[in-house]
């Protein structure tokens, strides 16, 4: 945990936009209130992070989820802010399902490329060792196997 009460406030920077965000132009805050809603915040972050634990703790798991903390809003009586969070919570999933199913479509994407490089590179292969087979049995006057068991394919019919 943090040593000193300090350490758990909040980034000014961070506070200071929020601010600058909810409130109208042309309005300012002074240092000594931008300090309290500073105090404010990490109290309410550690506070719901508390009751969110509990939730967690209930279901006998280390890991707080989505689901313990709007138990946590619910039980510190912001039930206004329930619908809302789980709206954003729903957009954030579906965001990442997006990511994931890209990041998906790019691996299978270069997989198959990968695999069609291969088989460029087998079919290359095999289309050298064809020639040497061919070259071989001119040289040597044979006959491939399959001459020598059925014979010519003018002897079968074709």
């Amino acid at each position: 945990m943090a040593e000193r009460p300090e350490d758990l406030n909040l980034p000014n920077a961070v506070i200071t936009r929020i601010i600058k965000e909810a409130l109208p132009d042309g309005v300012n805050i002074s240092k000594e209130a931008r300090s309290a809603i500073s105090r404010a915040a990490s109290v309410f972050v550690l506070y719901a992070t508390s009751c969110a634990n509990n939730f967690a703790m209930k279901g006998k798991r280390k890991t707080l989820n989505a689901g313990d903390v709007l138990s946590a809003m619910e039980e510190m009586e912001f039930q206004r802010f329930v619908a809302p969070l789980k709206e954003s919570l729903e957009v954030y999933r579906r965001e990442q399902k997006g990511k994931k199913e890209a990041r998906k479509d790019k691996d299978k994407k270069a997989d198959s490329e990968e695999q069609d490089k291969s088989r460029e590179e087998d079919n290359d292969d095999d289309d050298e060792r064809m020639e040497e087979e061919e070259q071989n049995d001119e040289e040597e006057g044979g006959s491939s196997p399959c001459l020598e068991r059925f014979g010519p394919p003018q002897a079968l019919g074709f």
